[in-house]
């Protein structure tokens, strides 16, 4: 919306090859801390002297510990979605296949509960301003999804239940790192929502 554009931050260029092995070391860093004390262990400085970059350069890589870490969450989902991807799922329909999906991918996240809540709660934390993060987040795990789905060219019904179901498993993911649903209560919540992309699929034609 208008409204919004002058919240965003100015394209910037692509990273050169050191630009990225450094961004690579900052992200490493911050799920390494991450992983061992969750959200309060992430603290900049310590970022800085993990990654060997100096404070000011860990800065204007990532503004702010919420920026980082929403981040840290776009670099784990890539990885997620890389290793998904070598062993796709095996479901008859696509909803079937977007559940196990979801349910790997949560359940890579359980092995790292500090990390996991962590990266939820500079989520929730997030402002305007760390939009672009937040967005190469989504875009991330609705990708996760249309890959499971086997969707190139998603219709806009489709991409709404995609939206549904990206909403649910975040909130199940919250739910479950606050010890309000249990693993098997989050896999029925999963597999109701991930029903809608059936009924969004086209009718066969007569």
């Amino acid at each position: 919306m208008p409204a919004e554009a002058s919240t965003s931050r100015p394209a910037t260029p692509p990273l050169t090859e050191r630009q990225e092995a450094r961004r690579r070391r900052i992200l490493h860093a911050s799920a390494q801390l991450a992983s061992r004390g969750g959200f309060d262990a992430v603290q900049m400085r310590e970022v800085a002297e993990s990654s060997q970059v100096a404070l000011g350069t860990l800065y204007r890589y990532f503004p702010s510990k919420v920026h980082l870490l929403v981040a840290t969450m776009q670099d784990q989902l890539e990885h997620m979605h890389g290793t998904l991807r070598k062993k796709p799922p095996a479901g008859d329909t696509a909803a079937e296949r977007v559940a196990e999906t979801l349910m790997r991918a949560f359940r890579a996240l359980q092995r790292e509960p500090h990390l996991a809540d962590a990266m939820v709660r500079a989520l929730t934390f997030a402002d305007r301003s760390v939009s672009p993060e937040v967005d190469q987040v989504s875009r991330q795990t609705t990708a996760i999804i249309l890959d499971a789905v086997g969707l190139e060219n998603p219709t806009a019904e489709q991409l709404s239940a995609v939206r549904v179901i990206e909403h649910t498993w975040h909130s199940a993911l919250v739910t479950w790192l606050s010890g309000r649903a249990s693993i098997a209560q989050v896999k029925i919540d999963i597999e109701t929502v991930c029903r809608l992309i059936d009924l969004t699929e086209p009718a066969p034609r007569g």
